[in-house]
């Protein structure tokens, strides 16, 4: 495997991003050497992600790119859509090599090496919990300032929208000396911020000699870590987000000052329908919590549009729901069907139409909400984490604030990695630009 090459491709969320670098980290440990670009690769890997059709569907028109570079290429579906469609990927298109659940990554040297040597097509759906991450390998060069480790796995809620139940299986979370451990590794590394994550990062549990340890106590053991200046966790679910959790921002001060916390809908009648076990009501009282433990605190949210069921009266109760809580940051979608989903064989009666037009308006709303909370902060002195510099000027650098907000700052003296006190001198809903 010594002259062999990989390109590695994500799709989805950003602990697909972190299982592609560990990908390649166990690769490169086998001697294979990874390309920045497909057609110089012998072997091409897809992460996938299966949250939306779109995503699962892009995977197939880059495999057809792939093959008209070059069809000798080894390819491997790896990631959500694999454990979702497992061996019927091969019938969706024959140029796929090698079909890999997510848990099982650690595997794909071995499979590579017989995939290619055998001349045979082959596929790895089964839930080996925690084995993949005992194959962690260290990085032969730092990943960046801001440097993300996955601490929990898998999903138990069963939302009536959402496949990762059944693609990532049941929660479990990693042993806390190992995630320290790869903190102090990465912090070594030049890794001054670290981003828990989890598809319901909040439920981390670990039973160790008869003791439950909660993602609390994990926050503030990585705080030990004298290089580690920022601690985030991303992405939690509201049932899960403990008073212990809760009062940790207003305790531990390397724990930043935002949080994702997904609401999906603003009616009870839809959250019901979601089986998100949570009302509007229990959501605003947890970020009226967390409010009083941080008056700082800012909150990002995940919205559906266009559940089955939805009506005028459904969605604005979610603008409603918007104004109320001033979210800084949010992602929002058009409902999207997954096959094998409870809400799948609900009837939608919804229009594209009408779909389109309740995303435009709720946009615009949060649209104008975010750019109100940046333009709060012109003129302001703000501290900034320095992530990486501008290739085209190097005058130019980018990095983020406590509260999650993109910074372009433009200075003679700064490091990367390091904590600088930025003006913003300007803003749009998107971002901040200042001068250092």
């Amino acid at each position: 495997m010594n002259s062999k090459s990989f390109f590695v491709k994500s799709y989805g969320c950003q602990m697909n991003v972190y299982d592609s670098e560990k990908i390649a980290s166990i690769l490169e440990n086998k001697g294979m050497i990874e390309k920045e670009e497909i057609k110089n690769a012998d072997v091409v890997i897809f992460n996938t992600c299966n949250i939306r059709d779109k995503a699962a569907h892009k995977v197939y028109s880059d495999i057809g790119r792939v093959t008209k570079l070059n069809k000798n290429k080894t390819i491997a579906i790896v990631g959500c859509v694999a454990q979702a469609e497992n061996s019927e990927m091969f019938n969706k298109n024959s140029n796929i090599d090698i079909v890999l659940g997510p848990q099982s990554y650690h595997l794909l040297p071995k499979m590579i090496y017989d995939s290619e040597q055998n001349k045979t097509k082959l596929i790895n759906t089964d839930f080996i919990i925690n084995e993949k991450f005992d194959y962690i390998t260290e990085e032969k060069d730092s990943k960046g300032v801001s440097s993300a480790i996955t601490i929990q796995e898998g999903c138990d809620k069963f939302c009536s929208f959402c496949v990762v139940p059944f693609t990532r299986g049941p929660e479990y979370s990693r042993y806390f000396n190992d995630i320290k451990l790869e903190a102090e590794s990465v912090s070594t590394r030049g890794a001054s911020e670290i981003i828990l994550l989890g598809q319901n990062v909040n439920a981390y549990n670990y039973s160790y000699r008869g003791k439950n340890y909660s993602i609390s106590y994990l926050i503030n053991l990585i705080s030990e870590i004298e290089k580690v200046k920022r601690i985030r966790y991303t992405t939690s679910h509201p049932i899960n987000m403990s008073d212990e959790l809760i009062n940790l921002h207003a305790e531990n001060k390397k724990l930043m000052p935002f949080l994702h916390l997904p609401v999906q809908s603003g009616s009870d009648k839809i959250l019901k329908k979601m089986n998100r076990k949570y009302n509007s009501y229990d959501y605003k009282k947890i970020i009226e919590k967390l409010k009083k433990s941080n008056p700082d605190i800012e909150i990002s949210s995940d919205f559906i549009v266009g559940y089955p069921g939805e009506t005028e009266k459904d969605f604005n109760e979610t603008l409603k729901l918007v104004e109320e809580v001033k979210f800084t940051q949010s992602y929002s979608f058009i409902y999207n069907e997954r096959p094998g989903t409870k809400s799948a064989s609900e009837k939608d009666e919804i229009s594209i139409q009408i779909k389109k037009e309740r995303l435009s308006i709720l946009q615009d709303k949060l649209k104008e909400i975010q750019l109100k909370y940046n333009e709060s902060f012109y003129n302001k002195y703000v501290k900034v984490l320095v992530e990486n510099q501008s290739i085209s000027n190097p005058r130019y650098f980018f990095g983020r604030t406590p509260f999650m907000q993109s910074v372009y700052l433009e200075s003679e003296k700064i490091k990367i990695g390091k904590e600088m006190n930025v003006k913003i001198t300007s803003c749009n809903h998107k971002s901040l630009y200042g001068i250092a």
